[in-house]
């Protein structure tokens, strides 16, 4: 697996090197045990305008989140010491930073628990560079407040949604949100009243298509929805749409 990533990323090259000084850079922390997939992917990363440290060892893995404070996490599921999933759990109260979680895995309960776990996406392996960027920027752009919005606050009864401060209160206490679950929540919440498709969710939050299959907007939904005080067996807030997607109800 790591012969053919490594002619991947031999291939790819240096191409879009940006020559930004290095300590400008926005930083990526690698928890990875497979030292050689690790130095390939840092190349790569470093190469194409990022900061990267490495890190093997699983048990060093929350003080060093929680030390760096880096831009983004790539946190990989098996890991000697503490796996990726206790390490997502135990880091999320210090770090508000976006994780990306891989796995050789391909098990869906797997994806499941890592967003459940607080991760903001999930790649399996053998990783693709290209995709991995993509995604890296995707998560990058969405947390660096640079997203496009018409209003900054939403308002619904007694749910306040921030864009500028990526925060959400409810009756006045401030929600516990991970960077993904805000990403979701400002997004339905600022088409209140529209259907949005699973395609148009995935689109719009990850910059690819929907494959019909991926549950990790379902499983975000079902987080948020008791944070913002909506009852998940009948939620009044946010709605299924059967076979289409969600519904953020305005208020009326």
């Amino acid at each position: 697996m790591v012969d053919h990533l490594e002619k991947q990323f031999q291939a790819l090259g240096s191409q879009e090197n940006t020559g930004m000084d290095y300590a400008d850079r926005e930083h990526v922390l690698i928890v990875e045990d497979d030292q050689r997939l690790a130095e390939l992917t840092r190349d790569y990363l470093e190469a194409n305008g990022f900061k990267v440290t490495l890190e093997a060892d699983g048990a060093k893995g929350v003080d060093r989140i929680s030390s760096l404070q880096p831009d983004l996490v790539i946190l990989d599921l098996m890991l000697p010491g503490e796996d990726g999933l206790s390490i997502c759990r135990r880091v999320r109260p210090h770090f508000s930073g976006p994780i990306m979680m891989l796995t050789a895995r391909t098990d869906d309960l797997d994806q499941v628990l890592g967003l459940e776990m607080g991760a903001d996406d999930y790649m399996p392996k053998p990783v693709q560079p290209r995709v991995l960027l993509a995604r890296m920027r995707a998560l990058l752009r969405r947390t660096d407040g640079s997203l496009p919005s018409g209003e900054e606050r939403l308002r619904f009864e007694n749910l306040e949604v921030d864009h500028a401060t990526r925060e959400a209160w409810l009756s006045g206490e401030r929600i516990d949100l991970t960077s993904a679950e805000f990403d979701l929540l400002w997004l339905l919440a600022s088409n209140a009243g529209r259907v949005l498709t699973r395609e148009e969710i995935f689109s719009d939050l990850r910059g690819i298509k929907y494959d019909g299959q991926d549950r990790s907007i379902d499983v975000r939904v079902s987080r948020i929805r008791p944070k913002i005080g909506d009852d998940p067996n009948q939620p009044h807030r946010i709605k299924t749409v059967r076979s289409k997607g969600y519904l953020f109800v305005k208020d009326s």
